[in-house]
């Protein structure tokens, strides 16, 4: 692992290990070695914190370019909490940039490693799970990797949107891996990239019981 991951794994992981003491299900799901994507609902900035304490491999994750950006003291925790968990910065305008580091993607799952996606594309501003974007299916296939679905479930109440920090609460949180999703064959069409990406959201409900939201979550992030 990268000096400044395993730093933050030890620093992060362990504190959010401790703190909070989450309940895991379904480690065995994750390959031992081998590129997979892990394909997640997203409730709060938290889920990459308890992701990356959990799991015993590197992961990579995207992060909106804005945490790499914060100013003062606080600033430079978020940046160096990013940095150290293995974030990738994008430029949520899109176009270009975002194009490349989602391309910039392929490569490193193909290299064995695994990154963390939000099919969502923002996190839900009521707790429901929203439709997902096919992003996530293009990648895998893209990649050649299987999907991992992932529910979290409590780490809304840790670190609500809006909040820089999580805090200390009695809220269980718990992470839920469910069986790899295998996309071998799988065309790259677009309504074989929309049944493949409706199937992801499908388990990721099965594993939280979330009510779902058949539109794209409207983006009233804090």
């Amino acid at each position: 692992m990268p000096l400044l991951y395993t730093i933050g794994k030890f620093t992060v992981g362990n504190t959010m290990k401790l703190g909070w003491r989450p309940h895991v299900e379904g480690l065995e799901h994750i390959p031992v070695t081998g590129g997979a994507i892990f394909a997640g609902n997203h409730l709060s900035v938290a889920d990459e914190l308890f992701l990356g304490a959990v799991v015993p491999r590197h992961l990579a994750f995207w992060a909106k370019e804005e945490y790499f950006k914060g100013d003062g003291f606080g600033g430079k925790i978020t940046k160096f909490v990013m940095h150290g968990l293995g974030a990738i910065k994008v430029e949520r305008a899109g176009g270009r940039a975002a194009l490349a580091a989602f391309d910039g993607a392929v490569p490193v799952l193909q290299a064995g490693d695994l990154v963390v996606v939000y099919p969502e594309g923002t996190r839900s501003p009521d707790g429901k799970l929203y439709r997902g974007r096919t992003g996530v299916a293009r990648l895998a296939i893209a990649a050649g990797v299987p999907i991992i679905p992932v529910g979290m479930l409590g780490t809304d109440k840790v670190q609500p949107i809006g909040h820089r920090f999580p805090k200390l609460t009695k809220e269980k949180v718990t992470i839920k891996f469910g069986e790899p999703i295998d996309v071998t064959g799988r065309p790259d069409d677009r309504s074989a990239l929309r049944a493949l990406t409706d199937e992801v959201m499908g388990e990721i409900q099965k594993l939280t019981g979330q009510e779902y939201v058949p539109r794209y979550s409207p983006k009233k992030e804090g």
